[in-house]
């Protein structure tokens, strides 16, 4: 997984989420906090951790490290549960067919969160697992020829006790750093409470994970409490239905179609019959999944990064199903040969899907190239032209590659994002900006493709007259594109000026 996440790490650009990672992260700790009290609280604990990290070399490379080691740390606990809740080779099986699922290699790569999250949900899920294989009894009672107790005896209890208690312990906090590091991973307990039903614990069992949940859940209050605040945030989330379900799926089990999915799919289907290894991977795969699709019915919340810890489960009850299936078809076959062809099968797997791997690591799989807009800004704005995002978030560019818009002037802006709290900066009022229009002759628009192509009418005043005003007191010039990104010139418009088409790049724009 490690290998994996490395190959072809520095892709040239960053795309739009991966920027708001960068920039925040490199503000001041006053700075972060203060920002997460109107927006993206959510990531809040992950910018601060970005913030370390980041603070060593800022760079692309450096922002997915810890996706990198957030994707190998899960890989190697899906092999350990694997190993405990079955047998070693279905966690080595189980360990490499998650290093293989392109969704696994995707989110290895994005300087978000999500794949130090999958860490921290299969964490909890082992430490769930060593908490349930803790013995009931202390051993055999040890006592001297008087009948009493001996200090072995008397030491046992205290030692087990304590074992027990710092394995919940262990759980609790990793739930807790799990959910702080994105708040809907918290649906990873009621997977969790889904396995204890299934494995029918102790009602002891049941009291120890009760009171580790509800301190995870207590901590993570205030921060559910903030982020329902700034829910405008993923008002762009569709309501999910079918189509998200089977894609999903098809995400889970290594690969979009053909054999391989199909294969892993029956092997899958085996698994469920694996008793204690299904009962901890199935809830795993499901639970979070079809809990947030449900939610999302009502209130739109769904996305499959936010439910990436879910994948843990589908390797799992895979190797789970092919070790039931090898050991009813080869009684008589060495252990070493059974696992040889596992592994030879895994590795099959990973040839069939490798122009999916590949295809996932190019900028054209992301939604944008932050850094191909900010190259075309360079090659036509000049220092000292007036440039303005439509909408202000278009900022981001500038803030990801301020090479490309070095000596421009920002028309609009009133105070940076650092120093404004916010991500992209605080703009003027429409007077102020009316007042900045009528000084300049010429001005560039950086606008998003919604913005110049739609019906789209925003409803902040400023962002109403960059759309109306410049359309009414200028005529476009020049026009380019990239990534979707529409850079265009303005000029004043004479008082007998036609409304004549932009040219179109690649001609180079008037001096």
């Amino acid at each position: 997984m490690s290998a994996l996440g490395l190959w072809g790490l520095d892709r040239g650009g960053i795309w739009r989420d991966e920027a708001v990672t960068f920039q925040v992260a490199r503000r001041t700790v006053p700075q972060i906090w203060r920002l997460l009290h109107g927006v993206d609280a959510v990531h809040g604990l992950y910018y601060l951790v970005m913030h370390v990290v980041l603070a060593v070399r800022p760079g692309e490379v450096v922002l997915r490290l810890p996706s990198v080691c957030g994707a190998a740390a899960t890989a190697a606990l899906v092999a350990a549960l694997g190993a405990r809740s079955a047998r070693p080779r279905v966690g080595l099986w189980a360990g490499l067919l998650y290093a293989a699922t392109p969704l696994a290699g995707h989110y290895a790569q994005e300087g978000r969160s999500y794949a130090l999250v999958a860490a921290g949900a299969a964490g909890a899920t082992l430490l769930l697992a060593r908490a349930l294989d803790e013995p009931a009894d202390t051993g055999p009672d040890v006592r001297d020829e008087h009948g009493d107790a001996g200090p072995e005896a008397r030491a046992r209890p205290s030692r087990h006790m304590w074992r027990v208690r710092s394995t919940w312990w262990a759980y609790g906090g990793v739930v807790t750093v799990t959910c702080l590091l994105h708040e809907l991973a918290v649906f990873v307990l009621c997977a969790h409470a889904l396995t204890l039903a299934l494995l029918r614990a102790p009602r002891r069992m049941w009291a120890c994970w009760v009171r580790a949940a509800g301190a995870a859940v207590v901590v993570l209050l205030p921060l559910a409490l903030v982020s329902s605040g700034q829910s405008q945030q993923v008002e762009w989330l569709p309501v999910p239905d079918g189509e998200s379900a089977e894609r999903l799926l098809r995400d889970f089990v290594a690969g979009p179609q053909g054999a391989v999915f199909w294969g892993c799919l029956a092997l899958m289907a085996v698994g469920l019959t694996a008793g204690r290894t299904a009962a901890f991977a199935a809830p795993l795969m499901i639970v979070p999944p079809m809990l947030l699709m449900l939610f999302s019915q009502v209130k739109p919340l769904y996305h499959e990064r936010y439910v990436l810890y879910a994948l843990a489960g589908a390797p799992l009850l895979i190797a789970a199903g092919a070790d039931r299936l090898a050991r009813l078809a080869g009684r008589r076959a060495h252990p070493g040969a059974v696992t040889a062809a596992g592994v030879l099968a895994v590795v099959l797997v990973f040839v069939h899907l490798l122009p999916l791997h590949r295809e996932y690591r190019t900028l054209a799989h992301r939604p944008d190239d932050l850094a191909a807009v900010s190259a075309l800004t360079a090659r036509e704005v000049r220092p000292g032209d007036p440039v303005l995002f439509l909408p202000s978030l278009g900022r981001r560019t500038a803030l990801a590659y301020p090479k490309g818009f070095r000596g421009v002037r920002d028309l609009a802006l009133r105070a940076p994002g650092p120093e404004s709290g916010t991500l992209y900066g605080r703009e003027v009022g429409p007077r102020e900006l009316q007042r900045r229009l009528a000084a300049v002759n010429r001005v560039w628009v950086l606008a998003e493709p919604y913005a110049l192509r739609s019906r789209w009418f925003p409803g902040e005043p400023t962002e109403r007259l960059k759309l109306v005003a410049v359309e009414e007191r200028f005529v476009p010039r020049w026009e380019g594109e990239r990534d979707g990104v529409t850079l265009r010139l303005y000029v004043r418009r004479p008082a007998t000026a036609s409304l004549a088409p932009p040219v179109r790049s690649p001609s180079p724009a008037p001096r």
